[in-house]
């Protein structure tokens, strides 16, 4: 599956936000967007564009848009999917229009000059995922299988197999327990 560089990042973006929600890594993880401080941070971090101030209206309004991002990845099909991107991708006002600034090559963004922190992600990251949904592969969109984490991730494996936020620390946690019980059960 092709997916352009502005595509991915924006399907991090939404990932990332997704796993900032209370309980979205375990089931006692804090809210990693607890204040505007946070939110400024976050968008910092992901490189926002033609923002203001932020305030605590922007922190609520991102809050609402991580829970409609929650509501896409648990959808049970691609038209409940779709509806509820297409209400989420509506409601940023969306204005497709080509860019090249702070030194990247041309793309697209989808939120309109000026657009809100809330509206800017409700609209690039909508329609990253809107581009999985139209490709058929609203099925990418993932929570990790380790049963003391939630997080979100978007498979791009080309056999769809990934099944852990992270390899490294859930996938590579799990492998091990696996491992010692074999041990354990082999040693009687």
């Amino acid at each position: 599956m092709m997916i352009t560089h502005d595509t991915r990042y924006a399907l991090e973006v939404v990932v990332d936000l997704l796993n900032t929600a209370p309980g979205g890594g375990s089931p006692d993880a804090p809210d990693r967007l607890a204040d505007v401080a946070a939110l400024e941070e976050f968008v910092r971090r992901h490189s926002f564009s033609e923002l203001g101030v932020l305030g605590p209206d922007d922190l609520t309004a991102v809050r609402s848009v991580r829970e409609r991002f929650a509501e896409v990845f648990a959808a049970g099909d691609d038209r409940t999917a779709a509806e509820r991107l297409n209400a989420l991708v509506a409601s940023a006002g969306t204005t497709p229009r080509l860019t090249d600034h702070d030194d990247y090559d041309w793309h697209v963004h989808y939120f309109a000059p000026g657009a809100s922190a809330a509206d800017h992600l409700a609209a690039d990251g909508g329609m990253a995922l809107a581009f999985l949904v139209v490709a058929g592969e609203r099925e990418r969109l993932r929570r990790c299988e380790a049963p003391d984490c939630r997080h979100a991730f978007v498979d791009l494996s080309r056999n769809r197999s990934r099944r852990y936020c992270d390899s490294r620390t859930c996938g590579n946690r799990l492998h091990v327990a696996a491992y010692r019980a074999r041990r354990r059960e082999a040693a009687g």
